[in-house]
This record gives C-alpha cells, sequence and structure tokens, in this order.
C-alpha cells in the first residue's frame, strides 16, 4: 500500500519546527497574516511567507488576499481528511 502524496506532503509541512509553531498560532487565532507569524514566532517576513506557502502546499492551510494582506487560516476539511487516511493506514498496520 502507497502512502498518497497528498499524506506524503502533510507530514513533509508538519515536519519542521517552525511549521509547527506557525500551527499552534490556530489554537488563539482563526486568521494569521505573514507579519502576525514573523512577530509571533520571532522569524524574518520571508522565513515566515516560506512557511506559510509550504504548509498551503501541504494542505494543511487556506489563504485568502485582501488587499496587500494575506491571511491564512486552517484547511479544516482537508486536515479531517487526511488524518483520516492516515488513522486508516495505521490501522491496517498495526492492528
Amino acid at each position: 500500500m502507497l502512502i498518497s502524496e497528498e499524506v506524503q506532503l502533510f507530514f513533509k509541512g508538519l515536519a519542521n519546527e517552525k511549521r509547527q509553531e506557525i500551527i499552534l498560532l490556530f489554537l488563539n487565532h482563526n486568521e494569521v497574516t505573514v507579519n502576525q507569524v514573523a512577530e509571533t514566532i520571532g522569524i524574518g517576513q520571508s522565513t515566515a511567507s516560506e512557511q506559510l506557502s509550504m504548509l498551503k502546499r501541504a494542505g494543511i492551510l487556506n489563504s485568502k488576499r485582501e488587499g496587500k494582506e494575506v491571511f491564512y487560516s486552517p484547511n479544516k476539511n482537508n486536515i479531517v481528511s487526511i488524518l483520516q487516511e492516515i488513522n486508516s493506514i495505521l490501522m491496517k498496520c498495526c492492528n
């Protein structure tokens, strides 16, 4: 059984400590901007933008542009779907 590309990207998205810190920001916020991430996590804006883009490619975040600002939010439906797929894989191999 092969792991889907979506699951592989999801794992890659969460493999970095800074991206994990970014995900935890959503415990207290529905949306965040690049500037908010940079200030809160203590990284440069370009690094924050790069990390947010990776999380978006991984299917973990959505983005929307309002003027010059880009707002990021969790892609809840996709996250649930991927976690269900991961659960199914683990139940088959580890049961």
